[in-house]
């Protein structure tokens, strides 16, 4: 029987709050109540895509999930647990620069209500910014990460390492050299940072890294000191479909390596639509399932080829 860390899992992930209702909608502040029932039927619209790329036997079986919020997915998670689909939930507060719980000490009471098979934490954390934040940060985390420890639940860590100044100005104003040249390096020290100061994910939601060997590394940084379970999924992190495919190529067959978790990538631009009154809810819902297929038949492909080799040793 093989591991679960080895197993794949592809999220569609539409857990944005702030971000979804502000870009979508364009509402500043808290939505109000027609507001929010519209933010809801997208998100429904989101997960009947889903839903539909499980019945077109794309994804393979066990590995379809989705990563979908309380506030304006409560139904949508429950639905999910329901059709047999993973489910992952963040417990980070929406739009902040430091982390914090959403629900203060009450979190593990919404844990224990929706009961998913990942809990998710989105951390913005770059080991060379604030350190003051660094260090609020990861004693918060490692709260957490014991909390689900005890408890036998699984931890998702979205982990977000964004730019600083000098790091930008290193490599001429350049985000695409930074993600190239800088952030992998980053990357490895954080998550030993995090590590060694009880931060303990099952899996690592990691932005997308354009060289194999970056993969490689990160697996085998999240790996030391017998954390041989742990597992990576690529991060879409909203950007086009030919950068995320690129990304995907880079980890698929990657040991430790399992799939992903993508959001705008594939729903965006059908929501758009949708909202703009160009296709109904149907339509919308199909073209979010087609995007879905697409990058795990991508992934599929990319493992499929990397593996080729070793299967004619």
């Amino acid at each position: 029987m093989s591991r679960e860390s080895d197993r794949p899992l592809y999220l569609l992930a539409f857990d944005h709050r702030a971000s979804f209702s502000k870009g979508l909608f364009g509402i500043s502040g808290r939505p109000q109540e027609e507001q929010k029932r519209r933010i809801s039927l997208a998100k429904r619209i989101i997960f009947e895509g889903a839903l539909r790329a499980v019945a077109e036997g794309t994804i393979p079986e066990g590995a379809a999930g989705i990563l979908v919020d309380e506030e304006f997915g409560g139904r949508i998670a429950r639905d999910a647990r329901r059709q047999g689909l993973a489910l992952a939930m963040p417990v980070e507060k929406s739009g902040q620069a430091e982390f914090e719980l959403e629900f203060g000490d009450a979190f593990g009471a919404h844990i224990e209500d929706f009961d998913p098979d990942y809990v998710k934490v989105l951390v913005r954390y770059n080991p060379e910014g604030n350190h003051a934040m660094n260090l609020r940060q990861a004693s918060r985390l490692a709260h957490l990460s014991q909390w689900l420890k005890e408890r036998r639940r699984k931890f998702l860590f979205e982990l977000l390492i964004p730019a600083e100044p000098s790091q930008l100005a290193f490599v001429g104003g350049k985000t695409d050299r930074y993600d190239r040249e800088v952030r992998p390096r980053l990357l490895l020290q954080t998550i030993r940072e995090l590590n060694a100061s009880g931060v303990e994910p099952e899996v690592w939601k990691i932005e997308g890294l354009d060289a194999r060997a970056d993969c490689e590394a990160a697996v085998a940084a999240a790996r030391e000191a017998g954390r041989s379970d742990v597992s990576c999924i690529v991060l879409g992190r909203g950007a086009d479909d030919k950068r995320v495919e690129a990304w995907l190529q880079a980890a698929a067959g990657v040991p430790g390596y399992r799939g992903f978790a993508i959001g705008r990538t594939l729903w965006w631009d059908a929501l758009v639509a949708w909202r703009d009154g160009v296709v109904d809810e149907k339509e919308a819902a199909k073209r979010i399932a087609a995007k879905y297929c697409h990058m795990a038949r991508v992934y599929e492909r990319a493992s499929e080829s990397a593996m080729a080799p070793l299967k004619q040793l």
